[in-house]
């Protein structure tokens, strides 16, 4: 059909304002704004690894001084609807549960739909979802009402937050095909920043609500909904996608022999992955190595408590035998090396992500899983010589190669899969997400206690949790070096391909440029603002954090 005959069946289907059609960027867009857009999503869904901010101020939410206890034999169902005693923090913990779950889930249903209806519909429904998760979480709060906010935060929030992670990463891939590695690590660096900033703002704000009546959670929900939501929204209408076609000027995609590379110039169909041999065997890539690094930081604190006791604070004293006024001077230094992990695990997912578009994923994977073998197996060695240095070191290495994994794998999956349905890929793989969420802590605190329970001293205990740490990054190891090129036979053919196009809009281009349409290049002082109105908001949180971390040096 010529061109204008094209134009004008477009016009006449009159797409709506979230249509995809409505996001094809035109010439002159400059792609440097779409990761602050993709920055915008994932700091605020990021919020979710700092909801434990919430705990103690909600497990008072009668008491308000102090928890008013249920009575005994008071069972989690009964919690769920009673108004007459505060909540338990293992029951408000569910919801902690409930997200990530729920973020394996909806990222792996609803995958192709993305890909299908574009990132900006889909990073819509991702505001209205984690923005009215917080509202409905604010209800439950004012109502004493704990299914509520598991329904509101944990469900409602949970598919927010899964649809705002993946729908980014596959428009970055398609804006980047140069420096894939590097544009999804910006955005998922940003999922590890959403806490370093959210947790210390929801202190300031629960403080600043709090009355003689009132712990102050209710309205903070209610502030972070309408700004999250504000936030969200101006990230998913800052989506652009490519022109088909459109590659970065003087880019030349690189040519392999057939079989000869994992870097694929074919593309995979979504339904096909789950019988494909080298998804799963990156899905267990991502698994053990999520799992050994969830593992390590739900323990961090702890275990240097536990390993070096007094000695945090310069006493000759084992952690069993500190006073009350010792143990809070060190758990005030093991909340500075907590944040000090999750300011490598931010720079890790960026740093390493980058450096993958030049070591190649899979030599970035070996990487992972070899040093950060070495260094598990190093542990109880610097804590059985007291080296606090290397005890800390080992464990900041882990903790960005930890945030790596989760930064690196889409680029690994769009090398192997092709791009056109990586999004949708990258949800199902998210599903190994889910399984780590549940291996690693359940592994981890299981030996703890069973240790314990043999009368090992607490600072030993850990000792063979680390090497069973070590033997799920040799697991992982050895399903990173089984990867090989995608076999020929997956591969969409030419028609099912451009069939696909179809159904996804790409063939029914209405190019935009920065939503004017005008053609003209866009301005430098645009593109600065959009990083601005992230970077801001990403600086203040760091400071914050290294507030933190300077009690831990100090």
């Amino acid at each position: 059909m010529p061109a204008a005959a094209t134009s004008g069946e477009v016009a006449g289907r009159a797409p709506g304002f979230l249509a995809k059609e409505r996001t094809i960027a035109g010439p002159g867009f400059n792609r440097w704004l779409v990761p602050p857009a993709a920055l915008a999503m994932h700091l605020c869904i990021g919020m979710a690894y700092g909801f434990s901010v919430f705990w103690l101020p909600l497990s008072k939410a009668l008491g308000i001084n102090a928890s008013l206890a249920c009575p005994a034999g008071t069972t989690l169902l009964d919690e769920l609807a009673t108004t007459s005693c505060d909540w338990r923090i293992s029951s408000l913990t569910w919801m902690y549960t409930l997200f990530f779950v729920f973020l394996g889930l909806s990222a792996a249903l609803f995958g192709g739909w993305l890909e299908r209806v574009g990132p900006r519909k889909a990073g819509v429904v991702a505001a209205l979802c984690w923005a009215g998760g917080f509202v409905v979480s604010a209800g439950g709060v004012a109502s004493h009402q704990l299914w509520l906010l598991w329904l509101g935060s944990g469900v409602i929030g949970g598919v927010g937050l899964g649809l705002g992670y993946i729908s980014p990463v596959s428009t970055l891939i398609k804006w980047f095909p140069d420096r894939r590695g590097m544009a999804t690590g910006m955005a998922i660096m940003g999922f590890g920043g959403g806490a370093m900033i959210g947790s210390p703002l929801a202190n300031e704000l629960m403080k600043h609500f709090a009355t003689a009546t009132d712990v102050g959670v209710t309205r903070t929900f209610l502030v972070f909904a309408l700004g999250y939501f504000i936030f969200m929204m101006g990230g998913a209408l800052g989506y652009r996608v490519p022109a088909p076609g459109w590659k970065p000027a003087g880019w030349t995609a690189p040519v392999a022999a057939a079989g000869s590379a994992l870097n694929t110039l074919h593309h995979v169909h979504v339904s096909k992955v789950w019988g494909i041999p080298q998804f799963w065997l990156v899905w267990m890539v991502l698994c053990m190595n999520v799992s050994a690094g969830i593992g390590v930081l739900g323990m961090a604190s702890p275990m240097l408590q536990e390993v070096f006791g007094g000695h945090l604070i310069h006493q000759d004293i084992r952690y069993g035998d500190l006073d009350k006024a010792g143990l809070a001077a060190i758990a005030g230094v093991a909340a500075g090396f907590t944040a000090l992990l999750s300011l490598f695990n931010i720079i890790g997912r960026f740093f390493w992500a980058s450096l993958s578009d030049k070591l190649g994923r899979k030599a970035t994977y070996v990487v992972f899983f070899v040093l950060g073998g070495f260094l598990y197996a190093t542990v109880p060695v610097s804590a059985a010589a007291g080296s606090q240095l290397a005890f800390v070191t080992a464990f900041c290495v882990i903790l960005s190669m930890y945030g790596g994994g989760f930064a690196t794998v889409p680029a690994y999956l769009a090398d192997l899969f092709g791009t056109q349905m990586v999004g949708a890929i990258h949800g199902r793989l998210l599903t190994a997400w889910g399984v780590a969420g549940i291996l690693g802590p359940v592994v981890i605190n299981r030996m703890r206690d069973y240790q314990l329970s043999l009368g090992i001293a607490p600072e030993r205990v850990y000792n063979q949790t680390m090497y069973i740490l070590t033997g799920m990054l040799a697991v992982g190891l050895l399903c990173n070096l089984m990867v090989r090129p995608v076999a020929a036979r997956w591969f969409m053919t030419e028609e099912e391909l451009a069939a696909e196009r179809r159904r996804a809009h790409e063939a029914a281009a209405r190019p935009e440029v920065g939503g004017t349409g005008s053609g003209q290049p866009t301005s430098p002082l645009i593109v600065a603002l959009a990083w601005a109105a992230v970077g801001i908001p990403l600086a203040w949180g760091l400071y914050r954090s290294l507030l933190g971390i300077a009690k831990f040096f100090g």
